[in-house]
């Protein structure tokens, strides 16, 4: 293989060096770049030249973007890259801890984030420094759990932006698997637990009513539909997000078992981000998802999102065995005795409903919202959602089919 010596680059410059390290910031912000490809490039531009900016960059795109939807990725990073100064200071206000609301999430453009972190490598600006030194305090953290396992327990609302990127690249390697449904349709088969009888009858008439051989047949399998139900009211933002980014990966998974995932928002009405959610890059699929939903961090209609969703969505969504996941903190506006009609209606068209409430973090959660009593009674499973690890647990709820969470506790208080 040649070297970057061996090629016709300037002698006295680092554009070799510097397309090295351009390939390896690519390949932080996740595109699939390799030496190969970085050799590449560094040919694709002794030959094309680079006396022009926009040459410069088309050259580099024809040689390290092979999917449609790399090309927001690759464009922020080689705009960072090769420099735009203030889109750096941009890049690193993206960085700083703050709360930021969802409007301020869907100004930046897709992957600009994930360009951030590839590029400023995790570090972030020097924070302003007032006139007294903060108060220092030492604390012993050797008998502490490694930073992995703190991350999984930590809740997400307590992140700071630095935990958020960690935690986003954990879901993503996350799974939700679940086990294939039993229906009593059958197949042929070379197992002997079961004999067809209308198949072997059906052989022996062609051999003169002769039973030359018995016929077996076995059950068959498929794979239940994922609905998810997202409440994405001011209460519930910074849950959502990273709720979102797991459905994300779970519906651009393969072989992991769900037939299809079908994902809708609600917060004052329902929306359908289905399609957005299959786009491969999570950035520009929450971004056009966040546009197609016109009420992040407003009010909480659950009710009347539920009735919507039995009205247009069940017959289309629901069938065949699907598995419900409703995230929300059951805080609603809507008259209860509308909410418990909805999800006894949802209840009774899902296999299973299960309800992930960021509210069951506290130890003393107690049922006295209307809502949530209203909802409590007609959902399958009761569990947390406010974390890595209570997603991770998620998938002991699917895989057993008698799992109550807190449910019947719950309940039972409810009635005392």
């Amino acid at each position: 293989m040649a070297s970057y010596a061996q090629l016709d680059l300037p002698e006295d410059g680092k554009l070799a060096e510097n397309l090295a390290h351009f390939a390896r910031a690519l390949r932080k912000a996740g595109l699939p770049v390799g030496p190969g490809r970085t050799l590449d490039a560094v040919r694709a531009v002794a030959a094309a030249g680079f006396a022009r900016k926009e040459d410069f960059f088309h050259t580099l795109q024809a040689v390290f973007v092979s999917r449609p939807e790399e090309r927001a990725t690759f464009a922020q990073v080689f705009r960072l890259f090769w420099r735009d100064p203030r889109y750096m200071e941009h890049m690193m206000s993206l960085m700083l801890p703050q709360i930021r609301g969802v409007q301020e999430d869907r100004a930046a453009q897709a992957a600009e984030k994930r360009a951030a972190e590839a590029l400023l490598d995790g570090q972030l600006p020097p924070m302003p420094q007032t006139g007294e030194a903060p108060e220092q305090i030492e604390i012993d953290a050797t008998a502490t759990l490694s930073a992995e396992e703190r991350l999984k327990t930590l809740d997400f609302e307590q992140m700071s932006a630095e935990e958020i990127a960690a935690a986003k690249r954990m879901l993503a390697r996350l799974s939700l698997p679940v086990p294939p449904l039993r229906i009593r349709r059958t197949a042929p088969s070379a197992l002997t637990a079961r004999i067809d009888a209308r198949r072997t009858l059906r052989q022996a008439l062609r051999h003169g009513g002769e039973i030359a051989s018995l016929a077996h047949k076995a059950p068959v399998t498929r794979w239940p539909n994922l609905v998810v139900l997202c409440d994405i009211s001011g209460s519930m933002t910074d849950y959502s997000r990273m709720v979102l980014h797991f459905v994300h990966a779970v519906a651009n998974r393969k072989g992991q078992g769900w037939a299809k995932v079908h994902a809708f928002t609600f917060g004052t009405r329902l929306t359908n981000i289905t399609r957005h959610l299959r786009a491969r890059d999570v950035d520009a699929a929450l971004k056009a998802a966040g546009q197609e939903a016109q009420d992040w961090s407003g009010g909480t209609r659950i009710g009347q999102s539920l009735h919507v969703f039995n009205r247009d969505w069940s017959r289309r969504v629901l069938g065949q065995g699907a598995v419900v996941l409703l995230i929300t903190d059951g805080l609603d506006r809507d008259d209860a005795g509308v909410l418990a009609k909805e999800a006894e209606r949802l209840h009774l068209s899902c296999r299973r409903l299960i309800w992930l409430n960021p509210l069951l973090r506290w130890t003393g959660f107690a049922p006295k919202a209307a809502g949530i009593r209203a909802l409590l009674p007609h959902v399958d499973s009761f569990r947390a959602g406010h974390s890595i690890a209570s997603l991770e647990a998620l998938g002991q709820a699917l895989s057993d089919p008698g799992d109550r969470g807190l449910r019947d506790r719950l309940l039972a208080r409810m009635h005392d």
